[in-house]
């Protein structure tokens, strides 16, 4: 059995997996030791719930690499978990991962964002800092702004706390820029948009679809503590 926990980085979860993955909302402390105690063979961890409830506890995971479950990470918190947890067998997959892994991204709030509940098909309200900074470097790329413009922009996204984060209010918050190059920026930004947590949660879903063989069992030996023994 293969379980995905997706939800706002890739909505349309259901569309990609397959009658072969097990689509789950994103994950809270204890899902992931349930989906391994409910047979579990390969887990795909997307987005987990943060803020006002307790998240995916990296004891968990350790639990179902323990006993040979393959997990994989990526775009959300799954991205933030496979690079703390790699060193124990998790498999990190797509870029944010990678800026994870290798220090380039540092901050958990990088990839945060926020939108609608599940009945809403988590309509995203803000912009995740990670979308913002892949799309003003393939705009710098393509040309279509400059590098002081990308330098302004991604210092206004990092300034502003996730919750606040759009681009219209980016923009706002860029005084160097002029109005009239200001109006073309948003057009420019929203059109050329890169939704990296998307692009990285497809790439785990193909991941997980692809796995055939089970999992390695570890070289560490998980150790049932009082408190994992007590929950």
């Amino acid at each position: 059995m293969k379980i995905a926990f997706v939800g706002p980085s890739l909505p349309s979860a259901y569309r990609f997996a397959g009658p072969d993955i097990m689509v789950r909302p994103p994950a809270i402390q204890g899902d992931l030791r349930r989906a391994v105690d409910d047979g579990a063979t390969a887990i795909g961890l997307i987005d987990g719930a943060f803020e006002y409830i307790a998240p995916v506890w990296h004891k968990e995971i350790l639990y179902g690499l323990a006993k040979g479950v393959m997990i994989y990470g990526a775009a959300s918190m799954g991205a933030l978990r496979a690079a703390e947890c790699r060193a124990f067998g998790m498999i990190g997959v797509g870029e944010i991962f990678h800026g994870y892994a290798s220090g380039t991204l540092v901050d958990d709030a990088d990839v945060a964002l926020l939108h609608g509940p599940e009945e809403l098909n988590y309509i995203a309200v803000t912009l995740p800092l990670v979308n913002v900074t892949s799309t003003l470097a393939t705009c710098r790329r393509r040309n279509l702004i400059c590098e002081k413009e990308e330098q302004w922009l991604a210092k206004r996204a990092n300034d502003l706390f996730f919750k606040a984060r759009t681009w219209d209010a980016i923009l706002e918050s860029c005084g160097e820029i002029e109005p009239v190059r200001s109006a073309e920026l948003l057009t420019i930004l929203k059109t050329q948009y890169v939704d990296q947590k998307r692009l990285d949660a497809l790439s785990l879903i193909e991941a997980l679809r692809q796995t055939s063989e089970p999992g390695v069992l570890p070289s560490f030996e998980f150790n049932r503590t009082s408190l994992w023994r007590e929950r």
